[in-house]
């Protein structure tokens, strides 16, 4: 599914997968760093603001988004952290692995 993030008044196109239940449980948790190979969409039904976990996940970019894909918050989570809370209200969250393959997305969102 190709979504397109609004950032600093542009757009950064991301193919993504969009997670089932089984997925939002599951997420980035037992993969490995240059394994993981999806970007996955956490789309829920309406804004919200719950805190995230990362045990037993490799490093990845959480990326918080509202209902028009802007992008709220973005953090580098490090592995086996037990809360990670946005300071908003978001309707979408996407993890990207820090990885080599998503080296390009990773630099192109870290631009000040």
């Amino acid at each position: 599914m190709l979504i397109g993030l609004k950032y600093k008044n542009r757009k950064i196109k991301l193919d993504v997968k969009k997670c089932n239940l089984f997925w939002m449980v599951k997420g980035l948790m037992f993969t490995r760093r240059e394994k993981a190979r999806a970007l996955l969409l956490f789309d829920f039904k309406k804004s919200r603001k719950m805190k995230i976990h990362s045990f037993f996940c490799p490093e990845f970019l959480a990326v918080w988004l509202d209902e028009e894909n802007n992008i709220i918050e973005k953090k580098i989570v490090h592995s086996f952290n037990f809360l990670i809370l946005p300071k908003r209200k978001f309707s979408r969250l996407v993890e990207i692995p820090c990885n080599s393959k998503y080296d390009d997305i990773l630099k192109s969102l870290d631009e000040n």
